[in-house]
């Protein structure tokens, strides 16, 4: 007999069970605590870097400004979408091709939570290229380290900084905004000025939170000590693994003393904002906001208080360290409780329906997110910086169900092998958990196909239980 924990720990903690996976879970507590040991997967190495892209694109532009000064028609220069489309297919068939294939799954979704929790939306020209790449480069290695390393490897990336404008966040007081206005009699063209977009966002979205006691000075004091957090310049970029891809502006940083929460940081260049961001990480709001995300993320929509307790202690016992805050969620007896489950995700549901159908040939990345942003999750567009929403509410409606039982019988179609066996698979993913009316409803399909279909279809298969 499988046990019920073993079917939460592949199915709520994981991303769905594969085939044999449930059967290799004797001890679901330890089989979780054994994934926080390993060290998440690394991309391919033949992957582009950063750098790579941030070359690729001033080459892009170069060669768009070289065609508008000859005059040439406007397509003698490929579009944005035809020249690094390709690229971006292969970021995501490699992304979902490590979400349906790992046995590492716990720490998988950990990449996908941090994902979500700093999010970047493809849907803003400027950071398109770099979402993935963030992903690869600041959240996995940092999934399983310390909140302080991921928090500052993430606010340096070319996505975070350019998704939130601050390459464009100039000082008052810095020597380029005071060039600027010694030309501005002369120069029509708008100046740069202080940009609080991404201050705004690391209190309310990636520390404190919304509550978290920062006031409208924070921000802007925030905002004064990381002007000058920037990408290179096209003259100084450089491609290949190991690229600088962060670069401090010293002339556009406003220097001078910030009071930040009532702390005083002296003026140190590019080390001032660092320091405010390590205090952010270590602060105990951030501990109780981001503890209270990842509980409600792994337990339900309404997380029991004393869990959030457990792990926001491990957080400030341990000075913002995961593993041990992980920990304190995977040994609470009440994440393991029979009314724990979350309703999936869109992007939950497809993985999951890969996984339990033993998908090993991914389907076309051009066809997957097509399918995602047809149920409502386009792959890296959350459209705010908030994220895609992580409640039943968000994901429940007339509509996006129905949508749902359509995606089910597409992938019933094309990601299962030549023979689907329906019965095989709802025991796979569910072990002696499967109710009795979806097991019914499997043995009474006309075909095994239609049995999958129901089975990615049933009300069952909508949570992680």
């Amino acid at each position: 007999m499988i046990r019920r924990e073993a079917v939460s720990a592949a199915n709520r903690f994981g991303l769905g069970a594969r085939p044999g996976t449930l059967d290799r879970i004797d001890d679901p507590r330890g089989w979780l605590h054994a994934q926080l040991r390993a060290v998440p997967a690394v991309a391919p190495a033949d992957l582009p870097s950063s750098g790579d892209y941030l070359q690729a694109e001033y080459d892009y532009q170069r060669d768009r400004r070289q065609a508008r000064r000859a005059d040439k028609p406007g397509d003698a220069v490929m579009g944005f979408r035809e020249r690094f489309g390709r690229q971006q297919q292969t970021e995501l068939g490699w992304r979902y091709r490590q979400a349906v294939v790992t046995e590492q799954d716990f720490v998988e979704r950990l990449v996908r939570f941090w994902s979500n929790h700093f999010a970047v939306s493809l849907d803003k020209r400027t950071a398109t290229l770099y979402a993935a790449p963030m992903e690869r480069e600041a959240i996995r290695p940092h999934a399983t380290g310390d909140f302080t390393g991921l928090l500052l490897a993430v606010e340096q990336h070319p996505a975070m900084l350019r998704y939130l404008d601050n390459v464009r966040s100039v000082g008052e007081q810095s020597r380029l905004a005071e060039r600027q206005r010694r030309r501005a009699r002369n120069d029509t063209a708008p100046r740069a000025g202080l940009n609080e977009n991404l201050a705004r966002e690391i209190f309310e979205l990636h520390t404190l939170g919304v509550d978290g006691g920062y006031t409208q000075d924070d921000v802007r004091e925030l905002a004064r000590a990381i002007t000058g957090w920037s990408v290179p310049a096209a003259r100084a970029t450089q491609a290949g693994p190991g690229a600088a891809i962060f670069q401090f502006r010293a002339n556009a940083h406003d220097a001078g003393a910030r009071l930040v929460l009532g702390r005083r940081y002296a003026a140190d260049g590019e080390a001032q904002g660092r320091a405010i961001l390590r205090d952010l990480a270590m602060h105990p709001a951030t501990a109780r906001h981001v503890c209270g995300k990842l509980a409600r993320h792994f337990i339900s929509d309404a997380p029991p208080p004393a869990v959030i307790e457990r792990m926001t202690a491990a957080w400030q016992r341990h000075a913002g360290a995961l593993r041990p805050v992980y920990a304190a969620l995977i040994d609470s007896h009440e994440a393991w409780a029979a009314d724990a489950r979350k309703l999936k995700t869109p992007d939950d549901f497809v993985v999951s329906m890969l996984r339990g159908a033993g998908a090993t040939t991914l389907v076309q990345p051009r066809a997957l997110v097509s399918l995602l942003g047809r149920l409502g999750q386009p792959p890296f567009t959350p459209r705010s910086p908030a994220g895609f929403a992580d409640a039943a509410a968000d994901w429940s409606g007339a509509d996006a169900i129905w949508k749902r039982i359509q995606a089910a019988q597409s992938l019933a179609e094309t990601a299962a092998g030549e023979h689907p066996d329906p019965v095989r698979t709802a025991a796979a993913v569910f072990g002696d958990a499967l109710d009795a009316d979806t097991r019914l409803a499997i043995q009474r399909a006309e075909s095994p196909r239609e049995g999958l279909a129901l089975l990615f279809a049933s009300p069952t298969f909508q949570w992680r239980t």
